[in-house]
């Protein structure tokens, strides 16, 4: 039985609709992508959805409060909240420099959280 998956392409600002159709997991078709980039982000989302992680978290002894991190790259996205939470609980000391590793392999991923600005102590 052939299935239709629609999408809607986030790589350029054109923001393509895309149609992918597959029968038991397998692509048939790509339609809707005005380059390659837009059918292999539809590839993609179909096999392996990925995302990046951003957001704050808490520092201790700086002038800010919340220090802003990131993952170096994309992670399955069914993981994104698990490593949301995780993070959540995390507690940096001030200094901190751009760039940082905060937090090393999230969730096995081989991917690291690093900090997304430099953030000074409070004694700065």
């Amino acid at each position: 039985m052939k299935n239709k998956h629609e999408y809607l392409c986030i790589n350029c600002p054109i923001g393509c609709t895309l149609e992918l159709t597959e029968e038991d997991g397998e692509i048939l078709e790509i339609a809707g992508a005005e380059c390659k980039v837009g059918k292999k982000y539809a590839e993609e989302e179909f096999k392996n959805p990925r995302r990046r992680v951003s957001t704050t978290v808490r520092v201790s002894g700086g002038t800010l409060p919340l220090l802003p991190v990131a993952s170096e790259s994309p992670i399955p996205k069914h993981m994104v909240r698990d490593a949301v939470r995780v993070l959540a609980d995390v507690v940096v000391d001030a200094p901190v420099a751009d760039g940082q590793v905060i937090y090393p392999d999230i969730l096995g991923t081989g991917v690291d959280v690093v900090a997304s600005r430099r953030l000074d102590s409070e004694d700065n």
